[in-house]
Formats: C-alpha cells, sequence, structure tokens
C-alpha cells in the first residue's frame, strides 16, 4: 500500500454512502524549517471532520506539536496554509482562534489564582460575555466545582490537568486540541478523562488528540494520522486501518509436541513454540481464507494433527510501530 492510497476519500463510519461530514480545519502543503536549518513539517496536508475524534500519532520529534501549534496560531508556518471553520490562520487570526480551545502537555497556570478567577479570565481573553452558569457547569463535569475558590498551587496534578481543559473549554470553543493529555496521570483518571472527551464530541466538539499512549488512540479515535520525520505517512479510519494493516495470528495447539517443523511447511513461516506444542500462523486479514485452507491441508498430509486454535488480531500499536519502523 503506497503512501496516496493510505490517504484515501474520507468516508463516514459504518456508511459507504452518507454525505462526508464538514471539515472545520483545512491544512495545505504545510512546511516549517525552523532557523537552524532543521525541516520539522515536510508539505502536510489534512483535514480534520467537524464533530470526530482525530489521534495524531507519531514518536518524539516527529513534528506532532509543531503541526498544532501552526494550527494554533502559536508558531508560523513556512509556507502552505491553515483554515479553521473558514478562517485562515493568519489573515483571520482572531476569528479562527476563537474557534479553538488548546489543552497543552504543560501546566501553564498562576499558582496563587483560584480556580474560578483562572475559567473567568480565559473565558474574557476571547471576548466572551460572563456566563456564570456555563462555568459552573463545566467545572462540574470536571470535578472542579468544590475547589473553584481554592489556588491552583493547592491542586493535585490530576486535578491541575482538569484545569488545562477546563480554561480551553471556557470560551465554547468548536474544536479542542488535546496535546498529550493523560501524560503523568492514574489509569482512572484517564478512564474519566475519555469519558470527558466522549461527553464533549456528544455535543459536537471537533476533538484532536496527541497521545504516547497507543491504547488511548484505539480506544476514542474515529480516524488515526500518523506523522514520521515531519511528513503525514497515513491519514485512515480507525477501522480500515486496522482491517488494512492488521494482521491476524492463528495458533494451533499440536496433539504432540513437534521438535521442528517440516521442510514441507516451510512456505508457510510458521512460528514453533519452544515447547513445540504450538504453531502460530500469521496472516494479513485481506487474504486470509486460501492461506489458512492451504495450511490445514498441509499440515494434514505432514501428519500433523491439533487440538485446538485461536485467532487474534494485531493492536492499534503494532500497526504504529510497523508503520514508523517502514518510514526509518
Amino acid at each position: 500500500m503506497t503512501r496516496n492510497d493510505r490517504q484515501g476519500t474520507p468516508r463516514q463510519p459504518g456508511s459507504a454512502i452518507a454525505a462526508p461530514l464538514q471539515t472545520i480545519i483545512a491544512v495545505a502543503q504545510l512546511c516549517k524549517t525552523y532557523a537552524s536549518g532543521f525541516q520539522a513539517l515536510k508539505s502536510v496536508s489534512l483535514d480534520i471532520r467537524q464533530g470526530e475524534i482525530f489521534a495524531l500519532l507519531g514518536p518524539n520529534g516527529a513534528g506532532k506539536t509543531t503541526l498544532i501549534s501552526i494550527i494554533c496560531g502559536i508558531v508560523q508556518a513556512s509556507s502552505g496554509s491553515v483554515r479553521v471553520g473558514g478562517h485562515d490562520i493568519v489573515a483571520g487570526y482572531r476569528a479562527a482562534r476563537s474557534l479553538i480551545g488548546l489543552v497543552p502537555q504543560e501546566l501553564t497556570t498562576d499558582a496563587f489564582e483560584s480556580v474560578w478567577a483562572t475559567v473567568s479570565f480565559s473565558r474574557g481573553l476571547f471576548g466572551r460575555r460572563e456566563n456564570p452558569q456555563y462555568l459552573e457547569k463545566l467545572l462540574r463535569d470536571l470535578s472542579l466545582w468544590e475547589r473553584r475558590e481554592s489556588r491552583i498551587r493547592t491542586l493535585s496534578g490530576g486535578m491541575k490537568r482538569r484545569l488545562l481543559i477546563a480554561k480551553a473549554l471556557s470560551h465554547e470553543p468548536q474544536v479542542l486540541f488535546l496535546d498529550e493529555p493523560t501524560a503523568g496521570v492514574d489509569v482512572s483518571l484517564r478512564r474519566d478523562m475519555w469519558q470527558l472527551v466522549r461527553t464533549l464530541q456528544a455535543t459536537g466538539v471537533t476533538i484532536i488528540l496527541t497521545t504516547h499512549y497507543i491504547d488511548e488512540a484505539e480506544e476514542m479515535a474515529d480516524r488515526i494520522g500518523v506523522i514520521s520525520k515531519g511528513e503525514l505517512i497515513l491519514v485512515e479510519e480507525k477501522a480500515e486501518l486496522m482491517r488494512q494493516l492488521g494482521r491476524k495470528r492463528l495458533t494451533l495447539q499440536l496433539q504432540q509436541p513437534l521438535p521442528a517443523i517440516p521442510s514441507a511447511l516451510a512456505a508457510h513461516r510458521l512460528e514453533r513454540s519452544h515447547d513445540g506444542s504450538e504453531l502460530t500462523y500469521t496472516y494479513d486479514t485481506q487474504g486470509e481464507g486460501g492461506g489458512i485452507l492451504a495450511l490445514l491441508e498441509d499440515l494434514s498430509a505432514a501428519g500433523i494433527a491439533f487440538r485446538d486454535l485461536q485467532t487474534t488480531q494485531s493492536s492499534l500499536e503494532e500497526i504504529f510501530v510497523d508503520l514508523v519502523k517502514d518510514e526509518r
């Protein structure tokens, strides 16, 4: 599969004939070269659809934060364009930026401010009218209402992370960027934040997520983008990505241990367990039928009987590792 094949025509999950969703972020031929000469982004083009959860994956230094920073108007691109809600991020900066909420990796709040003052100030920065009812609901949804008068320095790490989300949502944006939102938080808080993301999506908010936790993308995302060395190497529906690039493993539990794999089975590239009690056959999901049938016929011809079998499929983490490895 070529890189262009991987970036096929967008589809709405579950329907081959449904009308395409509206594009809310349009990135075209985006490049960024820093003064040092390092090229962080290389002609990146990407459309993000309204109301979706889009996960951007890539190793450290791949260009994830640079891409997000340009879309949010924090970093200036060397060339190319970005439109958010139809507004150019440079020519129409205020209109475009007002549609965006950003939750950064680092905690960037005044330690001596109260929770309420911080979210109220963030809302005012975007010129929004006071709306205490909205801010109260926001803090309640994030389990921060009881700490609304607390100074930020007294909050736990998890609460500070929730406060960053509250700040980002204080002006009621249509797009929310979550840059490593659960880095350094415990599993319970990660689950709570996943639920919050689903709730936000249900209200129509578009969410772009970067994460080092592949299971987070596998759990949450509608579509996956993979960036490596400044290039967007893949954009695909999560389910379709796992169907096209995933591999399945057929594990056969043998009736009798096998001391070695017969040469007659070499074409199947089987893996033998250490004690010889199992054989594992790995195959692409696209061509499973004929390969398995041929394997079973060859096993029978070789006089090898099995008492049980089971199949497992590649995780998104395995697919991601393979994709990035291919780009090296």
